[in-house]
């Protein structure tokens, strides 16, 4: 990027910004020349000819939109720069990429979100977050819809669905429960939930489920066996059998031994 188009594209956003502060009071207008603290053309590197921009706002603890919870959970305002604003559709032919830094626990909430969309009502959102949590032995990225409640119970989050757009079709995955509309094929084996004494609770525990989960999962296994309809399996590692519930009872699955001469080399 040469020089000459570094003058004409600062000359530009003089323009515009003159062509704005007639309409803007001007308690409110940024000083003649301030604009280079928030929109920067810097090298590349330090000696390449070529130049990259950068979009900044400052950090404000008295901004409005920090009293409000959408904004500033997550967040400490007093080291966090206010949000940036485009004014229109943010297009990109390449891709949009948040990336983790030394600050990152104040550059993202919590150092976790990398994305949110809000809903009409500007509070339920889609959330996708990284590395909050490690579940069997690996770092899990994480996908939901959160509805207006805050806290983590089963009612605070939304269907996210994903395959279609069509009522009743494509899958559903809630909190504690998938609902697949179609077909479902696997290429390897089902193994069925393991279930016995120790994995289940009856009493919904009073602790927030995300500082409690261990225990909360146990009473989702009770809830959820206890509502289930005709047709769910399970197996009792307690007595070794596989029971389903038909017409309204749990029955046991009736095997046999495997055919003679009949190995699996697994």
């Amino acid at each position: 990027m040469s020089l000459n188009y570094i003058f004409r594209f600062y000359l530009l956003i003089v323009i515009i910004s003159s062509s704005a502060a007639s309409n803007v009071n001007a308690q409110t207008t940024p000083k003649p020349g301030l604009l280079s603290n928030y929109i920067k053309v810097i090298p590349a590197s330090r000696n390449s000819e070529q130049h990259r921009l950068i979009l900044s706002s400052d950090v404000d603890s008295t901004w409005d939109k920090w009293k409000e919870r959408g904004y500033s959970f997550g967040f400490n305002p007093k080291i966090t720069p206010m949000y940036t604003t485009i004014e229109g559709i943010l297009s990109t032919p390449y891709m949009i990429q948040v990336r983790g830094n030394a600050q990152e626990k104040n550059r993202k909430r919590w150092g976790y979100h990398v994305f949110e969309g809000y809903a009409s009502d500007d509070k339920s959102r889609i959330t996708f977050l990284v590395n909050k949590h490690t579940e069997l032995d690996r770092p899990v990225a994480e996908a939901y819809y959160y509805s207006t409640a805050y806290d983590h119970s089963e009612n605070a989050y939304n269907w996210f669905k994903l395959g279609s757009d069509v009522r009743q079709h494509s899958f559903l995955f809630g909190r504690d429960k998938a609902v697949f509309y179609g077909s479902l094929k696997l290429t390897n084996a089902l193994t069925l939930g393991n279930v016995g004494k120790e994995d289940i609770l009856e009493k919904q525990p009073e602790k927030d489920a995300e500082q409690n989960f261990g225990d909360d999962a146990k009473h989702v296994n009770f809830k959820e066996l206890k509502g289930a309809g005709n047709g769910t399996m399970f197996y009792d590692k307690d007595r070794n059998i596989v029971v389903i519930k038909v017409n309204g009872k749990w029955m046991k699955v009736v095997v046999e031994p495997l055919p003679e001469n009949t190995e699996y080399p697994f």
